[in-house]
């Protein structure tokens, strides 16, 4: 089965408090972006790369990318909502396959995590990975808060993986403010919603604080294998 990454690469990043989309900023020395890239990469050889770039910043990117890879990759530009970049970058797969979709700064994911999506999606269809939430986790709503049980409760990360004749025909519809992910579109189908064990270390770069974390991650994880 042939495999389709498309990596969500078009939003401003405000909270990251820099005039920079935040994942063209550096991460010890790299770019965010790149180090997404090569996670696919290291995970299949025969992957075919679709980037959704911020139409603001589609050239800056493309070249980006173009210093520090020599792959072939097809670039797309973003939309107004993740639900729209998404669509954008879907609109250019063609064929058969398993498409993953991907938050470009959640660039600690580890090859081994993309591969288990894809066989899990060539099985079931589907593949969310997830983790358990360690907090406590309350429900808000205008009448007050309720506490809920976080054993019930999972936190959603990326790729979130799927076979083209599921996500393709389920992306031809209109937005809703429901759609926050790709699962919720899918899952709008009828569709059921495959969850696997994610990991606790795929954080989505958001915020200053989480750009420290990362550098710290990959520090310790080089240093582990000299």
């Amino acid at each position: 089965m042939k495999k389709i990454a498309v990596i969500v690469a078009g939003g401003a990043g405000a909270r990251m408090q820099s005039d920079r989309p935040k994942q063209f900023l550096p991460l010890l020395g790299t770019p965010i972006l790149i180090h997404t890239i090569r996670a696919f990469e290291s995970a299949f050889a025969d992957i075919r790369l679709i980037v959704v770039l911020p139409s603001a910043h589609f050239e800056e990117g493309k070249k980006i990318v173009a210093a520090h890879l020599k792959s072939t990759i097809d670039f797309v530009e973003g939309g107004e909502t993740r639900f729209h970049s998404v669509k954008n970058g879907l609109s250019l797969v063609k064929e058969e396959s398993v498409v993953f979709v991907h938050d470009a700064v959640r660039c600690l994911l580890t090859p081994s995590l993309i591969v288990r999506c894809f066989e899990e999606a060539s099985l079931q269809g589907s593949a969310v990975p997830v983790v358990p939430s360690k907090d406590s986790i309350r429900f808000v709503t205008p009448a007050g808060n309720q506490m809920l049980n976080r054993e019930q409760v999972m936190l959603v990360q990326t790729p979130q993986v799927f076979l083209s004749s599921w996500i393709l025909p389920a992306f031809d519809t209109e937005y809703e403010t429901s759609f926050t992910d790709e699962a919720a579109v899918v899952e709008k189908t009828g569709k059921k919603i495959n969850l696997i064990q994610g990991e606790v270390s795929n954080i989505k770069i958001t915020e200053p604080v989480d750009l420290l974390i990362a550098e710290q991650w990959f520090t310790k994880e080089n240093s582990s294998r000299v």
